[in-house]
């Protein structure tokens, strides 16, 4: 009679864990409102990040992208902009290609300081600490639309507002 043994190897399954700020994602609610699309561009390949993205319901999702500027190029062909239009925000040396091509190049404000020196704009928050939230707000200032869109986003009466970034997360029911 065969008798299994254990080979004496542990196996262990792994659950990543991911902090988002709801202040990034009451920003991406301003963002539409204020007539912008928004997304991610990851090297990393992450459900968490998916399941945040599906949440906020973002336009454009890329992960796995260990160049960032093939992203960029197939959105500019999709959306049909020029790269002067794109705003990107970056943290790290994988974000510097993008980020000299972009009409605005945004770094964290945890970011390397080879990216804040080549940043036209430093968020006053780090990655995930409401970064996202300051850079919509300075573009929408820069456009003169950002307490309209602030308004817009607190006014009860406004469907569309109230239904923007809310997702049911993973697969909680």
């Amino acid at each position: 009679m065969p008798v299994a043994l254990p080979d004496g190897s542990v196996t262990t399954k792994m659950v990543e864990a991911k902090g988002f700020s709801a202040h990034d994602g009451a920003g991406v609610t301003l963002a539409r409102l204020g007539g912008m699309k928004v997304g991610i561009i990851t090297k990393r390949i992450s459900d968490t990040v998916a399941i945040r993205a599906r949440d906020l319901k973002l336009e454009f999702v890329y992960q796995g992208q260990a160049f960032k500027m093939q992203a960029v190029r197939d959105i500019v062909e999709k959306e049909g902009v020029a790269l002067d239009e794109i705003a990107y925000v970056g943290d790290d040396v994988v974000d510097l290609p993008v980020m000299r091509k972009v009409g605005l190049a945004i770094a964290v404000a945890n970011a390397r300081e080879q990216v804040k020196a080549e940043a036209h704009y430093v968020t006053g928050h780090a990655g995930g600490e409401g970064a996202g939230r300051d850079a919509i707000e300075f573009i929408l200032a820069a456009k003169g639309v950002l307490e309209k869109c602030i308004e817009a986003s607190i006014d009860e009466g406004n469907p569309v507002s109230s239904s923007m970034d809310i997702g049911k997360g993973g697969d909680l029911k």
